[in-house]
This record gives C-alpha cells, structure tokens and sequence, in this order.
C-alpha cells in the first residue's frame, strides 16, 4: 500500500520500532523512514503522523493496533477515519464478535 502510495506522489513515512529492526521483521521502507525505541513510541508517532488508519490482514500485533486506534477515537483523542481492508474475508469473523458484542450492549452500534 506504501509503495502505491508513493508511486502515486504521496508522501510516504515509515515508523520502525526497533524490534521489527532486531529480528528483520519489515522489508524496505520506501520514503522516509523515522526509527523509534518502543512500540508505545510507534503507536504514538503513527497517530501524530498519519492521516488515516486502514487495517490490513495480520496477527495480534494488528488487532491490537486497530483496538487501540477506535478506543482512541471513541474517547475523542483523535477524529482519523479508520477503515478496514477485508481481504477475501479475512476480518468476517472479527465483524461477527462485533456484532455479538453490540448484541450484549458491551458495543453501541455507532461504535462498531
């Protein structure tokens, strides 16, 4: 998405915590690349310098992500649209819990 991104003359910054650096976890950066300490540093920086939030298909570390992010929206810390990319329905089980959760009211329906 980076790439395309920057191919298409939009300006590109990759945030890398040093644990993706440690154990070679992130490929090459295209544009500029900003190196932080902690993955609290990461998440703070991401918000300072992005536009807008898409979840791509991953693991926990993206869950994780994405939950802080709409937390972070709900309590009004930032007003970044936040999308979700559901790849070959990659996330329709992750939708399911949500609708679940609005059932239980432990969700509005506006937050979800």
């Amino acid at each position: 998405m980076s790439t395309a991104a920057a191919k298409n003359g939009r300006q590109v910054l990759g945030i890398v915590p040093s644990a993706f650096t440690e154990k070679n976890l992130i490929g090459k950066t295209c544009g500029k690349e900003l190196k932080v300490a902690t993955m609290h540093e990461w998440l703070l920086k991401m918000m300072e310098f992005s536009d807008v939030f898409i979840a791509l298909p991953g693991g926990f570390g993206t869950l994780d992500e994405l939950f802080q992010i709409v937390s972070w929206a709900q309590l009004n810390i930032h007003q970044k649209p936040i999308g979700v990319l559901n790849v070959n329905g990659f996330f329709d089980g992750l939708f399911s819990f949500l609708d679940h959760a609005v059932e239980q009211k432990f969700i509005t329906q506006s937050a979800r």
